[in-house]
């Protein structure tokens, strides 16, 4: 069964974009040969087999390289590798809605491309807070704060997402 060209485009996408995401934020001094090819190996198992967990590492993989790239502050290449992440990240899940043969509808393309637009507004505006807190001494249980706010909106989400589709 033949491939559709929009989920060979959806596939070249989850093979780039991730090696890109990992060059627009890398530190210049720190060598990197081996993890662009890491990332890229991942990047090819994550492209064929958008389900399994090449995906998690692959990108996961980029976010470590994040934090290595982001010891001296934020650095502005952040703001296009969460870009390409993302872009990554929405190429994935349309390319599991079905088999290789199967063409992607419009209403799904248009409803992932919409999420993907929400989240991908919040990137600048997130890096501009990162910007704005960093060197700022942390205060006291912050960690835990954060994580305490993180698991509600994850709860609330998911409660949202749930009773949406019941309704449906």
């Amino acid at each position: 069964m033949n491939e559709t060209r929009g989920r060979l485009l959806l596939r070249a996408v989850v093979l780039v974009a991730p090696v890109l995401a990992l060059e627009a934020a890398r530190p210049d001094d720190v060598p990197h040969r081996w993890f662009v090819a890491l990332t890229l190996a991942l990047a090819v198992g994550f492209a064929a087999m958008p389900e399994s967990p090449f995906g998690t590492a692959c990108l996961g993989l980029v976010v470590i390289w994040w934090a290595l790239a982001s010891a001296n502050g934020v650095p502005v290449g952040a703001i296009p590798a969460a870009l390409l992440l993302l872009a990554a990240h929405v190429a994935a899940v349309l390319l599991a809605y079905g088999p290789p043969g199967l063409p992607i509808g419009t209403p799904v393309l248009l409803l992932w491309l919409r999420r993907g637009a929400v989240v991908a507004v919040a990137v600048p505006l997130l890096w501009l807070l990162a910007v704005a807190v960093d060197g700022q001494p942390e205060p006291p249980g912050i960690w835990v704060a954060g994580l305490g706010c993180a698991i509600v909106i994850c709860v609330v989400a998911a409660t949202a997402v749930s009773t949406g589709q019941e309704k449906a």
